[in-house]
């Protein structure tokens, strides 16, 4: 069973600002072929997230912090914001299968849930706006 408390959100935190990325996922699915892929992402301002796209829809739900989903046109120009915020009444962003995006982190401490469906495909493979 694995429980999603403070305690695990305070611990990736710290995993998170030690890390290079600035990011660390904490994986719930056993395997990248899973049919469902189901993390936390725990990141930190600065990180730094490519323009990408996956086949598949994706995801998010705050569980702490702020942070602006970003959509993007195929030249990098940014399309639609959206401010996702738990504290603002902004809970979690759907993001469509074929959307160019990326995100901004506005708080040390965000950490999302994320879903969507497998096997994990690399960035390199799947999309990324170079």
């Amino acid at each position: 069973m694995d429980i999603i408390d403070s305690k695990l959100l305070d611990r990736l935190t710290e995993e998170a600002k030690a890390s290079d990325r600035l990011r660390i996922n904490h994986n719930f699915h056993k395997s990248l072929d899973d049919k469902c892929q189901r993390l936390l992402n725990a990141m930190e301002p600065g990180t730094i997230m490519p323009i990408h796209h996956h086949k598949v829809d994706e995801m998010y739900i705050v569980l702490r912090g702020d942070l602006t989903v970003t959509y993007h046109d195929d030249h990098k120009n940014i399309t639609e914001s959206h401010r996702i915020c738990p504290r603002e009444g902004n809970f979690g962003i759907q993001i469509p299968a074929g959307t160019w995006h990326s995100l901004i982190v506005h708080e040390s401490g965000t950490v999302i849930f994320e879903v969507k469906e497998g096997p994990f495909i690399p960035h390199s493979i799947s999309g990324i706006l170079n």
